[in-house]
């Protein structure tokens, strides 16, 4: 038997819909901001319109609340050709001010897990979105300090993880990675040679969603339907590197 050795060193996790809820923060203010549109156009066109205009914004905007705000606006404008009212705005501004203020929901098990594995790990957060909201989710979530490193970061594309893993002087196969995206958590950080686990979430974003034919070509891809599953998976990661 040779000395056992962690198959990993570090952890990352994703925060929105890995940590704590998130999509359906954004989903009800969708539906809102339909309800509020709905003398103008039908729902079905709205929402179409709506998730066009994000996708189209995310390289000016990026991730996170202020952006869908200011799509939403500009969604406003585009389907009332200008015709939307003063107070109709502030509506939509009051709207994200509600969003902003919406208590953190941490997942379940998430916090066991994270105890868990604190002592035995260094654990990251690597996650998209507006800077000052995430701090402030971090803040009120209690979990912040289960974290050694957090890292907000515009995008998630190989790119991003390598020089994440280069800032913290992180080998590749002492890196695994968990979240919900498969496109933003999982695919980039597969295609840079290290280890990721997909956790779905219940809802995704559409812009997040994977096509069946991309996910074909990835047959070292792991989903686990819990948190917990990663503890199970990791102990066994360990018990096999005792005896090889």
């Amino acid at each position: 038997m040779t000395k056992s050795r962690q198959a990993f060193k570090t952890i990352a996790f994703d925060a929105d819909d890995t940590l704590w809820r998130n999509e359906e923060i954004f989903m009800n203010a969708q539906d809102e901001f339909i309800r509020l549109l709905s003398p103008y156009h039908s729902e079905a066109y709205i929402r179409e319109h709506l998730g066009e205009v994000q996708v189209r914004n995310l390289g000016h905007f990026g991730y996170g609340i202020k952006g869908f705000t200011l799509s939403m606006i500009e969604t406003a404008i585009e389907l009332t050709e200008g015709r939307i009212l003063g107070r109709e705005i502030q509506q939509i501004i009051d709207l994200a001010k509600c969003m902003v203020a919406m208590p953190v929901e941490v997942l379940p098990n998430i916090e066991a897990t994270l105890k868990a594995l604190q002592s035995e790990y260094r654990l990251m957060v690597i996650t998209k979105g507006d800077l000052l909201d995430q701090e402030s989710k971090f803040a009120r979530s209690g979990l912040a300090d289960y974290f050694d490193v957090i890292e907000v970061v515009s995008d998630k594309i190989p790119a991003t993880y390598e020089q994440i893993l280069d800032k913290h002087n992180i080998q590749k196969e002492d890196f695994l990675m968990v979240g919900n995206s498969l496109k933003s958590d999982v695919l980039p950080v597969l295609d840079i040679g290290a280890t990721a686990i997909h956790i779905p979430y219940h809802s995704t974003w559409a812009h997040e969603q994977v096509e069946d034919n991309v996910l074909a070509s990835y047959d070292n891809l792991m989903q686990f339907t819990d948190v917990t599953l990663v503890l199970e998976y990791l102990n066994a990661e360990k018990i096999q590197e005792e005896y090889v």
